[in-house]
């Protein structure tokens, strides 16, 4: 009989090595979101155009300054600038398209001769920054009073159900107009004139008190959805406080829906803003603002039409991007949403 043949050691040695089984590892719901939205090219591309409509905000004053140009200067009258004249004999821009020149990139306003991109930009800067103010402001009433109604429920929901529709019962927009006067002359003289600063206020309470319900029942709704499920019971019957389970258990569940209104409601709330200027009832002059620019339009639009063109194309671009992005948050978090 021959013996067995016994194995080289070397050989032994070279031989493959048994690969090892890759570790799964676990992804947040946040993970999963993002990578989600990378993968959708519109909502990259209309997120980058609303950051991008930011930072300009942002840089209004150094922009201007690298223009020449100043929102406020009436270029058309001041005679410090009657060596480069702009206007003709009937107030209208020089040149073609509004006036548009190396001095003046997106023209200038008839009759007055100020320039259109300097407005244009500190405008964005009012009405952006106003918007973002009164959204978080209304997003953070609404969800603290819809977790309250939904999760407490009974007696508590039904008074907050009933607050909630009396403020609904307002038609918004003829309350605005109504209200705005009513509140800027109880606290300034009526023959004072009405600072900026206590304008943005009131706006922004004009606008809180009268849009926080939306919210507040989209976040009731979901509550009262998930407070009967297994993980919050378990919370219960483990003793952990009401706050901790809404805080720990509740909340993190309904930051999609908080997350999605949030990118309806900012640019919902630059076009409320925009329609007070309009109106006569928000910004006046000489504050630059959106909806100032087009109630300026609105007068020369027969002489001069170029003037609403760049404003209103930025306001355009903007709510649209911000639309889509809206979808694109909302498609990321629940894909199933979009078939």
């Amino acid at each position: 009989m021959t013996s067995p043949v016994a194995l080289d050691p070397e050989l032994e040695s070279n031989a493959e090595p048994v690969k090892a089984e890759q570790k799964l590892e676990g992804r947040s719901p946040g993970q999963l979101m993002w990578q989600r939205f990378k993968r959708d090219r519109t909502g990259v591309i209309c997120a980058v155009v609303v950051i991008l409509y930011f930072v300009i905000s942002l840089l209004a004053p150094l922009l201007v300054k690298l223009s020449g140009t100043d929102p406020y200067t009436l270029y058309g009258q001041d005679p410090t600038y009657a060596d480069k004249p702009i206007l003709d004999q009937f107030g209208l821009p020089l040149g073609y398209f509004g006036g548009i020149s190396g001095d003046h990139w997106f023209g200038v306003e008839p009759q007055y001769g100020r320039d259109l991109f300097a407005m244009l930009v500190y405008g964005m800067r009012t009405s952006l920054f106003m918007a973002l103010g009164v959204t978080v402001l209304l997003m953070v009433t609404g969800v603290i009073i819809g977790l309250i109604g939904g999760y407490f429920g009974g007696r508590t929901d039904y008074w907050i159900g009933r607050v909630t529709d009396f403020f609904l019962s307002f038609p918004q927009q003829l309350f605005f107009i109504a209200f705005m006067p009513v509140v800027t002359a109880f606290f300034v003289d009526p023959r004072e004139e009405t600072p900026t600063y206590f304008r943005a206020l009131a706006m922004l309470i004009v606008l809180w008190l009268l849009g926080w319900m939306g919210m507040a029942r989209l976040v009731r709704s979901t509550v009262l959805s998930l407070r009967e499920r297994e993980f919050v019971e378990a919370a219960k019957v483990s003793g952990a406080s009401p706050w901790r389970i809404v805080r720990k258990e509740i909340l993190p569940n309904v930051v999609t829906p908080i997350l999605v209104q949030f990118t309806y409601q900012l640019p919902s709330t630059i076009l409320t803003i925009a329609f007070l200027s309009f109106a006569g009832v928000g910004f006046v002059e000489p504050t630059p603002d959106w909806g100032r620019l087009f109630a300026a339009a609105a007068n020369y639009t027969e002489q001069d039409p170029a003037f609403l063109f760049f404003p209103g194309l930025a306001l355009v671009i903007f709510v649209l991007a911000f639309n889509l992005l809206g979808d694109s948050v909302r498609d990321a978090f629940d894909p199933k949403s979009g078939r």
